[in-house]
């Protein structure tokens, strides 16, 4: 993988500054502008897929949209069983109130549960972080959101290269330092680095797909 092309590739488009700046804005409307952001991650993996030399995409507002509300659903799927894992977590102090636990009690059930439910919580999060780019890989090359939950051949791409996966987990992780810094800006400023957060992980992502099914070395 060329993990350092997934932080430069943007700015070999000679109209880069005028596609990250329309696509930041329209990051600014209100929940739409998070699934559009969401989808042109997912756009750039399949650009990335199918070895397309325009790799930074024009405004297309429904298409990137769809995708980007594809890669949502997706995520809700996966997130089901870290839900179940935490909802314990929050339950438990109400419980024990309805039915009058004494304090002594309720203080060692919530440790337990804690222990418990966190420590499954946190091993399915990591499981998690290398299954959604695998995931929405499957989604940007197939083009269809069952592509993205068929869970055995989705797993299949990670165990195929997980070395790649790591790199994209990793790069997801470097985003999250580099995206607060446009605040310095204001707020336009921190959703530019949004945006170009969103291209660099979806590239990640493209690469960590031909890597899988042996399309790259």
């Amino acid at each position: 993988m060329e993990f350092g092309r997934a932080f430069s590739f943007q700015f070999q488009d000679p109209d880069w500054i005028k596609k990250i700046l329309l696509h930041a804005l329209i990051g600014l409307i209100p929940i739409v502008g998070q699934f559009y952001l969401m989808g042109l991650g997912v756009e750039i993996a399949r650009r990335v897929i199918n070895n397309d030399p325009k790799l930074l995409p024009d405004i297309d507002f429904g298409g990137i949209l769809g995708k980007g509300f594809g890669s949502f659903v997706i995520g809700l799927v996966y997130a089901i069983p870290l839900i179940i894992f935490t909802l314990p977590i929050y339950l438990v102090g109400p419980l024990g109130a309805l039915i009058k636990l004494d304090d002594n009690t309720m203080g060692i059930l919530m440790v337990i549960v804690s222990i418990c439910c966190g420590g499954l919580a946190l091993l399915y999060g990591i499981f998690m972080a290398f299954m959604m780019p695998a995931a929405l890989g499957n989604y940007a090359a197939k083009g269809s959101i069952g592509a993205g939950l068929r869970f055995g051949e989705v797993f299949g791409l990670v165990k195929a290269a997980p070395v790649a996966y790591l790199l994209v987990v990793v790069g997801a992780i470097i985003g999250s330092f580099i995206a607060p810094l446009g605040g310095i800006l204001c707020g336009i400023g921190s959703l530019l680095t949004v945006t170009y957060v969103n291209t660099m992980v979806g590239h990640l992502t493209g690469q960590a797909y031909l890597k899988a099914t042996g399309q790259i070395l």
